[in-house]
């Protein structure tokens, strides 16, 4: 009986997956990757905001990121009509961020300095600016990869960037940037380059 539970399940799931899209696989990870990971925080997210190819309808070019705040769905545009759709946690509705930019510099297991806006609404977080930060690693609020968004050659101080926060995927919950879990903020890493143009609405 539990053997019949276990497939019926199962195949719940895969039906499930194919609504949404098609589940694509993990990208390939470095030592230090792999290792990082191990230690990062995981936690399981409703199937719909796991990473899948999709039909996408959009006038912005391929190769270009288009995030949806309040769907909490990234898109990387491909050509033929589709993209790759990851889940997000996007800003709190007074901290949210809409408008247009473009990759101006990416890091793997950037090192995380809480910004001035931060500092004031959490001072027991001078210590970590003090010290610089905090460095890049499993714990660290960036998580596995930052993209950084700019906007006419400045620095707007919003990022796509991992978490070490899996479980808030699906929420709007951050103080304005775009978090991934961390597979995906590789995976999404991977596709795209200094200069990807970055609409967020």
């Amino acid at each position: 009986m539990k053997f019949k539970l276990a497939i019926a399940a199962a195949l719940s799931a895969t039906a499930l997956a194919g609504c949404y899209g098609t589940r694509l696989p993990d990208p390939k990870l470095s030592g230090r990757d792999a290792e990082f990971m191990a230690l990062a925080p995981k936690a399981q997210i409703p199937a719909e905001y796991d990473r899948y190819m999709v039909d996408y309808k959009t006038s912005e070019p391929v190769g270009s990121i288009v995030v949806d705040s309040r769907g909490h769905f990234l898109y990387y545009i491909l050509p033929g009509g589709k993209a790759v759709r990851y889940g997000v946690s996007t800003g709190q509705d007074s901290m949210g961020w809409t408008g247009r930019a473009y990759v101006g510099a990416m890091q793997e297991w950037p090192r995380w300095n809480p910004p001035k806006d931060m500092l004031e609404r959490w001072p027991h977080l001078q210590p970590t600016a003090d010290a610089g930060g905090l460095p890049g690693g499993p714990d660290n609020p960036l998580g596995s990869r930052a993209l950084y968004l700019y906007q006419e050659g400045h620095d707007t101080l919003y990022r796509i960037h991992g978490t070490n926060e899996p479980e808030k995927i699906g929420q709007g919950v951050s103080s304005g940037c775009i978090r991934m879990r961390d597979i995906d903020a590789i995976d999404l890493y991977n596709r795209v380059k200094v200069g990807t143009k970055v609409v967020v609405i």
